[in-house]
């Protein structure tokens, strides 16, 4: 088996994030929009987060899951003798949440974020949580493991790629957006965003 990485990667912490960790999970987030050059696009706070993802109970609970609409992998360093760290401080995070493959009949995972931290890079966290991610998708009976990487990361597509993950060439990326004026994409006036205005073509879908 190949070496996860200097830092002994595979002795790191794997955990669902919990309602708890919702001000990790912003911080992370605000920190790869601040890569990717994108922070004024950041639109999420700490009440829509608990709003709309999904967290597990505490290990000692009987409740089921809080439902939501993504998951987060939240990954610890293994215990350094590095004074300089903190063993429960995050080094990053993995958000994804399940898709559908009609051709396959079959479900899969969407990777919405990958993120780890700068100074736990090259330690092999990067993978580590992708290969979470592959037994999750083998869990659910997936196929199919899938995520968006913007064209000038090459550093990243390079990574990907040496894990056997292909460039989808023939595919082109399509969104509609509901934000007005500013923020990702958004390019919608006083009428309100394109999601707004394409919603105007429905009637309502009827339940039997």
């Amino acid at each position: 088996m190949a070496s996860l990485g200097p830092s002994t990667a595979a002795s790191a912490t794997v955990r669902f994030a919990t309602e708890t960790d919702v001000p990790t999970i912003l911080a992370l987030i605000h920190e790869l929009a601040a890569y990717e050059k994108a922070s004024s696009s950041v639109l999420a706070t700490e009440s829509s987060l608990l709003n709309t993802l999904s967290f597990p109970p505490s290990p000692t609970s009987s409740l089921a899951p809080k439902p939501g609409f993504a998951r987060t992998l939240l990954i610890f360093p293994a215990t350094s003798a590095n004074a300089s760290e903190n063993e429960n401080e995050c080094a990053g995070l993995a958000l994804y949440f399940h898709n559908y493959s009609t051709w396959r009949a079959s479900p899969g995972i969407y990777l919405e974020d990958l993120f780890v931290r700068p100074k736990f890079r090259g330690r092999g966290y990067g993978k580590r949580l992708l290969g979470e991610l592959a037994l999750e998708t083998k869990r659910v009976g997936g196929e199919r493991l899938e995520w968006s990487v913007l064209k000038w990361n090459e550093p990243s597509l390079k990574f990907y790629e040496s894990l056997g993950a292909r460039r989808m060439e023939g595919w082109v990326g399509m969104r509609v957006d509901d934000l007005k004026g500013t923020g990702e994409g958004g390019q919608g006036g006083e009428e309100g965003g394109e999601l707004e205005k394409l919603g105007r073509w429905g009637r309502g879908v009827e339940w039997r």
